[in-house]
């Protein structure tokens, strides 16, 4: 029997796929800025971790003419409960059928957005087992931090934008269980122009704001979690000097209250570094907090940090035709900067520590 209310099926956002022309620079940015650990590598694909993500990888780069989302795994919290997600989303007409996993992950269920973001829920995963160079004395971390450059700590959200914010978020309250935590609406028009929401403790692990440009399926950006603001600073610093583009921050949002800091990967994906966990909800019956069009400065940025309307309002991945001029050149080597460089097919390699 189907379960009709699909409430505490899917535990949290296990991994993300980004698409990038800049394979180089992308790997730069993530392994060497971001100290990500680098785990595998097939086909055109490089697997990454944070250090104390749990699984195989939380980060697949691959490599692609545009930058952008390629999928996205939502971990069930059950192997019954991946089936019955998959029954009512192949009965709303999103499912995409099963297949078998990536590495690291066991079967699938394929699914999209109604603006056509590919995602996936998993339940079989491997569960990331440190060498012994890298064990962690702390035990409740799977692996050492990094030694270099500013490492955040685990995968921590997703940013879509779409072409209508509520058909998005109706589908992913109705058929996956997830609960609108905050939104805004334009209340001369009625329209929703964002919504974050979640299926666990957290803010939010899921963002939809509407694409302005009327445009479907795009990426907003995808976010790391550092834990502790300071550390956004640390980047901030890194990336100014480093040549890496900082488009606002480091400040809190008054929505989800997270500290950010936003910046774009030489790939030209937008990546934000959450420098806290933001608010935390508890209450098994709170209700969703709206915020007005009209008023809601503090909402972007309670220490009045502009979010500039040219870019974080009207980019996103992959980019429309004259988008890209949107990205200032960096200071970095052209091997690193490049948007569109020619791509050399990487090396198959089982594993890469």
């Amino acid at each position: 029997m189907i379960q009709s209310h699909p409430r505490h099926e899917l535990a949290h956002l296990a991994n993300v796929e980004l698409l990038t022309p800049n394979m180089e620079g992308s790997l730069w940015f993530f392994k060497e800025l971001l100290g990500m650990r680098e785990v595998a590598r097939q086909e055109d694909s490089v697997y990454l971790r944070c250090y104390e993500d749990p699984y195989h990888h939380s980060l697949k780069l691959t490599a692609a003419d545009e930058p952008g989302l390629g999928s996205m795994a939502w971990r069930a919290t059950s192997r019954e409960a991946l089936e019955r997600r998959a029954d009512a989303l192949d009965k709303a007409g999103l499912g995409t059928g099963w297949k078998s996993g990536d590495l690291g992950v066991g079967r699938t269920w394929g699914f999209e957005s109604p603006d056509g973001h590919q995602m996936e829920i998993i339940w079989d995963v491997e569960k990331y087992q440190a060498p012994e160079d890298l064990r962690s004395r702390i035990l409740t971390r799977r692996s050492k931090r990094p030694l270099q450059g500013m490492p955040p700590r685990r995968l921590d959200h997703v940013n879509l934008m779409a072409s209508d914010v509520t058909v998005q978020k109706d589908v992913f309250e109705s058929a996956l269980g997830f609960e609108t935590r905050e939104r805004v609406v334009d209340f001369t028009t009625d329209t929703e122009i964002g919504a974050w929401m979640s299926v666990n403790i957290l803010g939010h692990e899921l963002a939809i704001m509407r694409d302005m440009t009327g445009a479907k399926g795009r990426l907003h950006h995808l976010a790391f979690w550092y834990g502790v603001p300071q550390h956004n600073t640390d980047a901030a610093e890194l990336c100014r000097e480093y040549g890496i583009e900082i488009e606002t921050g480091p400040d809190v949002h008054g929505i989800t209250q997270g500290a950010f800091l936003y910046v774009f990967e030489p790939g030209g994906n937008r990546i934000e570094l959450f420098g806290n966990s933001g608010i935390l909800e508890l209450e098994p019956d709170f209700e969703t907090v709206t915020w007005d069009l009209a008023d809601f400065d503090t909402g972007l940025a309670i220490g009045g940090a502009k979010l500039p309307a040219e870019t974080y309002f009207i980019y996103g991945t992959p980019p429309l035709p004259d988008q890209k001029s949107l990205l200032a050149p960096s200071n970095v080597p052209s091997r690193v900067r490049k948007l569109d460089p020619e791509f050399v097919k990487l090396p198959v390699t089982e594993s890469i520590n």
